[in-house]
């Protein structure tokens, strides 16, 4: 049996080491290396080599194009490889860019004759053009380079900080019974915005913990502080008491030190089981519920202040029931408060938009909430309904 083993051991080494064999693996090296090298430059950790190989290529074969025909490839196109050697290279690359680019222009002056004599000629405002592309180029390199992202990595941190915003704001599954849904619309058409929602099921998954924050600011100004406090109220939510919960957001938050480091929080705590609900709140507009039995909307509104104002705030809550057919809804201030509007007129007007949905059921009425009530706000707006199925 050891024979055999070492004589099928000698076989396999020697099949590895035939000539199709070894450029086989060479080949596969050779592949890894340039896969790993194309994601390393795409992420921006690689070098900037092959960028400016391929504009240092094109700088001469434009001006041999200027050359033979100046009337389609005037002598302005330089400015193509500049703005491009902009976004893609280092600083110091860029700086041989230029170089090449200038003598370039030496080149197609000379071939090409005094201006004077013919338009298709290299002019002083052809120069100051591709100068003046050169300049800003080299200011967005400079600045790149100090922020420490490339540019065809810039893009990529975005949409990862848009994603992660949207998963942190998804809301868990509930129990038949149960339905739940969250719309949420930044200002200005934007992706990114300072409203924002973390919830968890608690309790071994009796209890709905939701909440619901509006940080101060808006749109991509807040996004960045938006997405540190979800993760942030994302870890506190479950490991302490949700009377303990608005207090310890309230201290992270003041010990950013921000200049703009207020915010307003509700948070929700819902029994799934009995329907039975306490409301915190952190300077946030009131809740409100709908009542099944009288078709009327009640406001829910809880004690305490902005979140990061003072140490030692204290939070009362406000306590209800979800029965059969009962809707709770809460939101941000953009949604109900303009400045040609009070909140009690914005709720008003809420309350009677969604009292359409009444007969209907509330499935898929948060966005066309937003879109009826509050569709040309220049603020964040963030609805959040849950409903107990009758």
């Amino acid at each position: 049996m050891a024979l055999r083993r070492e004589r099928r051991g000698r076989e396999q080494r020697a099949e590895a080491e035939t000539f199709p064999a070894r450029l086989k693996m060479r080949i596969h090296r050779v592949r890894t290396a340039v896969r790993r090298s194309g994601v390393d430059y795409f992420r921006g950790d690689g070098s900037d080599w092959i960028a400016l190989a391929g504009l240092l290529i094109t700088v001469p074969l434009i001006a041999f194009g200027t050359i033979l025909n100046p009337v389609w490839c005037s002598p302005s196109a330089l400015v193509l490889p500049i703005v491009a050697g902009g976004l893609l290279l280092r600083p110091a690359s860029l700086l041989g860019l230029y170089a090449a680019s200038a003598t370039a222009l030496i080149v197609e002056s000379v071939q090409l004759g005094p201006y004077a004599r013919t338009a298709a000629a290299v002019t002083p405002g052809t120069v100051l053009t591709v100068a003046a592309c050169g300049f800003f180029g080299l200011l967005i390199a400079q600045f790149r380079s100090r922020v420490g992202v490339p540019w065809r990595r810039g893009g990529t941190m975005l949409f990862d900080l848009r994603e992660r915003i949207r998963t942190q704001s998804r809301l868990p599954k509930l129990p038949p019974g149960w339905h739940r849904e969250m719309a949420l619309r930044p200002a200005g058409g934007q992706s990114f915005s300072g409203d924002f929602v973390v919830a968890a099921r608690t309790n071994n998954g009796r209890t709905l913990e939701v909440v619901l924050t509006d940080v101060s600011g808006k749109g991509m100004d807040a996004a960045s502080r938006a997405l540190l406090l979800a993760g942030a109220f994302s870890g506190l939510l479950g490991s302490l008491p949700p009377h303990a919960f608005l207090p310890a957001a309230n201290g992270y938050l003041l010990r950013q030190d921000w200049d703009e480091g207020f915010a307003t929080s509700i948070h929700l705590v819902l029994d799934l089981e009995s329907g039975d609900y306490e409301l915190y709140s952190a300077g946030h507009p009131p809740g409100l519920q709908l009542s099944a039995g009288t078709g009327r909307w009640e406001e829910k509104a809880a004690e305490g202040p902005l979140l990061g104002v003072y140490d030692g705030a204290e939070f009362d809550a406000t306590k209800g029931t979800l029965r059969p057919g009962d809707v709770l809804m809460l939101f941000t201030d953009g949604l109900v408060e303009t400045s040609e509007r009070d909140i009690s007129e914005g709720m008003d007007r809420l309350t009677g938009e969604a009292d359409r949905y009444v007969t209907g059921g509330f499935h898929g009425a948060a966005w066309h909430l937003i879109e009826a009530v509050a569709k040309d706000v220049n603020d964040d707006r963030a609805l959040l309904l849950i409903c107990r199925d009758a």
